[in-house]
């Protein structure tokens, strides 16, 4: 059976299969459709765990033991076989294939792997765990759906975030849901549950005496020179490695230096360029303070200061950077 992520909750609620294969390359879905799995087996005294790392060299005579074996204190069990390649080979595939004829009572088999293709897909092994049990393919969540997620999210934690708010972590995560997660956990610490908007964000943000390395490409963006040196002094004083902010200075040139170089109009070209409605203005005034030439200008020195961080040039990485800054924030 094929299901969705979202759909997991509601079937193990349901009853629980003989086995479950989740698959693909999204890690925070992958975890935590896991751990839901074992929190649903252990609420039915699922109280015995065995994991098993398969790597070229793994013997599946194990699971075959594991399989043919009663439990040591007779109790239920959940055997975890964990596939990072997603493939198992031709003795693994047959091992499957033989589990899924025949599972064990009082037994659940967990199976975490890697993304799937499509010929993974069409092997007997795989067809034959879809038919006995429950089969979910973890996708990346696209642009057009990190908003809705993002805001669900915060429902979870009991949290009603405005629109501006799901916005600006949509920008700061750039699809990684693992670091979305994280985002809201820290705000959910720093705001605590209820309504929550731009504004106390930003002022949760400052409390936490911390500047992050967006603000500072944010502050760029907007000309605001002083910011700009007053974050990076606080970067390099809380130790945040250079090459971070060489890369959030860095992504903002280039996408500027193209945006420039576009000879559509700025509105076209930045949404063309993935940017955030709210994030236009940024741009835009950026845009407007410079040429086409300034802007490979400091692409050059991007390059420089990655040469540096590299080892491949001498200079001082921060000096570099705080020109950097200081010149994107300036104007031609």
């Amino acid at each position: 059976m094929n299901v969705r992520p979202d759909q997991l909750a509601g079937i193990l609620n349901r009853q629980l299969h003989p086995l479950y294969l989740i698959s693909g390359d999204e890690p925070l879905q992958v975890m935590e459709s896991s751990d839901a799995v074992r929190a649903a087996c252990r609420q039915q005294d699922y109280s015995e765990r065995e994991v098993f790392d398969v790597d070229t060299s793994f013997d599946w005579q194990l699971l075959r033991d594991e399989a043919n074996s009663l439990s040591l204190f007779s109790s239920r069990r959940i055997l975890e076989l964990r596939i990072p390649s997603a493939k198992p080979g031709r003795e693994g595939g047959q091992a499957l294939k033989d589990y899924a004829a025949n599972p064990p009572e009082d037994t659940v088999l967990l199976i975490t792997t890697g993304k799937l293709d499509a010929a993974q897909k069409k092997t007997a092994w795989f067809k034959a765990l879809d038919q006995v049990g429950v089969v979910m393919q973890c996708w990346p969540v696209g642009a057009d759906r990190l908003p809705a997620w993002i805001k669900q999210r915060f429902q979870s934690k009991g949290m009603q975030a405005s629109r501006e708010v799901v916005d600006y972590v949509c920008q700061r995560v750039e699809g990684n849901l693992l670091a979305a997660a994280q985002e809201i956990d820290k705000l959910h610490l720093l705001v605590g549950p209820g309504a929550v908007d731009l504004d106390s964000v930003r002022d949760a943000v400052a409390d936490s005496s911390r500047f992050s390395v967006f603000e500072l490409a944010d502050s760029a963006l907007a000309g605001d020179q002083a910011r700009v040196i007053r974050i990076l002094h606080g970067l390099r004083a809380e130790g945040v490695e250079p090459v971070l902010v060489t890369w959030a200075l860095a992504k903002e040139v280039r996408l500027l230096a193209a945006v420039s170089a576009n000879r559509a109009s700025a509105d076209y070209a930045l949404k063309q360029a993935g940017v955030w409605q709210n994030r236009m203005a940024l741009f835009k005034s950026c845009l407007a303070r410079h040429t086409a030439a300034s802007f490979n200008h400091c692409l050059q020195r991007c390059a420089r200061i990655d040469g540096i961080t590299k080892g491949q040039q001498t200079g001082n990485v921060w000096d570099e950077l705080q020109t950097l800054g200081y010149q994107l924030a300036g104007s031609r």
